[in-house]
């Protein structure tokens, strides 16, 4: 699977940033660079279900009007869902959620100051009628992140969701079989 970065959306004569053209369903914005291998278990979920994304690098804070063009623009360009992932004053999600009606995902990426509250909170406490789904701290909530973006997508794709479903079943076998092997390990210990 392609990872497709905001320069490879350039029209011709367009500068790499200028994001134009028509992207891929998936759209994962990061609030830095630094914050890809955080944020990269929600590709790798994308991956799994064969939906195509792109990834770029934006800040609320240092790009704003980077970020208001791609917003207000996400939807005519065909992006279906927006997973934004930002650390500290994370407001990378709220921002880009004002400026679009496609649904936007908060991945808050943990910090070094308080372990990732300071960014959970800054996207879990949106205003009333700014909606943002946010995820948990970890590789745990990242991977939910590409997941629900799929699960989105699913419903308009009968294709994914056969793939959602069978991916479903095959966890209640994992548990399943973690559970056989738990028994045969604890034996008689614990009747």
């Amino acid at each position: 699977m392609k990872r497709q970065g905001a320069g490879e959306h350039a029209g011709k004569g367009e500068p790499a940033g200028k994001l134009v053209g028509t992207w891929p369903p998936v759209a994962i914005v990061l609030g830095s660079d630094s914050d890809w291998p955080k944020v990269e278990p929600a590709a790798y979920a994308l991956e799994e279900f064969g939906v195509r994304y792109s990834v770029s690098v934006m800040s609320a804070h240092r790009s704003p009007e980077l970020v208001r063009d791609f917003a207000s623009r996400a939807a005519e360009r065909g992006v279906q869902v927006i997973l934004a992932a930002a650390g500290g004053a994370a407001h990378l999600a709220g921002v880009i959620a004002a400026h679009t009606i496609v649904p936007v995902i908060g991945i808050p990426v943990p910090t070094e100051l308080i372990g990732g509250l300071d960014s959970l909170l800054s996207m879990v406490q949106m205003p009333g009628d700014v909606p943002v789904a946010t995820v948990g701290l970890g590789t745990g909530g990242a991977r939910n992140a590409g997941l629900l973006a799929v699960q989105i997508l699913a419903l308009k794709d009968p294709d994914l969701q056969a793939r959602l479903l069978r991916f479903k079943e095959e966890l209640v076998e994992k548990v399943k079989s973690k559970d056989a092997a738990l028994q045969a390990r604890l034996g008689e210990r614990v009747k």
